[in-house]
């Protein structure tokens, strides 16, 4: 997918070792997602194409800020932290905003949920075990675990923002 910037992703490096691999993925598919949304006007990226589905670029970027605060500062570090979107009423609220949501705020958020999630992680072994258990499978989980799910979890999204930016606006690309 080429943009009106030419941005392009760092590609991670094939011979490193393994955390300057994960963390080099990991970045890699974060930046795939900003690559996604590049360009597109708030309406578009609030828009949701793909009905009946209430996926949208926007919604993407806000679930992967709730994703990292989850997995790198509330699992790994035990932090208690309040959501940032969803609520008890609205466990999709990430996806859910009205249109006074920008994507000055939505990068703003999720580029500040990024750096402290390499905060968290920086400097830890891999091995290191989760201070806190996960709300939903009540486990603990390696340093490892997390960064290999999020990668997972950034790949899986980013063909769905791949998906949508096709249906907004023609462009495609790995």
């Amino acid at each position: 997918m080429t943009t009106s910037s030419g941005s392009h992703r760092t590609e991670p490096t094939t011979t490193a070792d393994e955390r300057e691999m994960l963390d080099g993925w990991l970045d890699y598919h974060r930046q795939t997602l900003l690559w996604k949304c590049e360009g597109l006007p708030d309406e578009e990226l609030r828009s949701t194409p793909l009905a009946p589905s209430e996926l949208s670029l926007l919604g993407l970027v806000r679930h992967m800020a709730e994703v990292e605060r989850y997995w790198f500062r509330e699992i790994m570090l035990g932090e208690d932290l309040p959501e940032l979107y969803v609520t008890d009423e609205d466990r999709d609220g990430d996806f859910h905003f009205t249109e006074a949501a920008t994507w000055a705020e939505t990068e703003r958020e999720w580029r500040a949920e990024v750096e402290l999630a390499r905060r968290a992680a920086a400097g830890r072994s891999l091995d290191l075990r989760s201070q806190a258990e996960s709300h939903h499978r009540g486990e603990v989980f390696s340093l490892r675990w997390v960064y290999t799910h999020m990668i997972e979890e950034y790949a899986r999204h980013n063909g769905h923002a791949d998906l949508l930016r096709e249906h907004i606006d023609g462009a495609t690309g790995e």
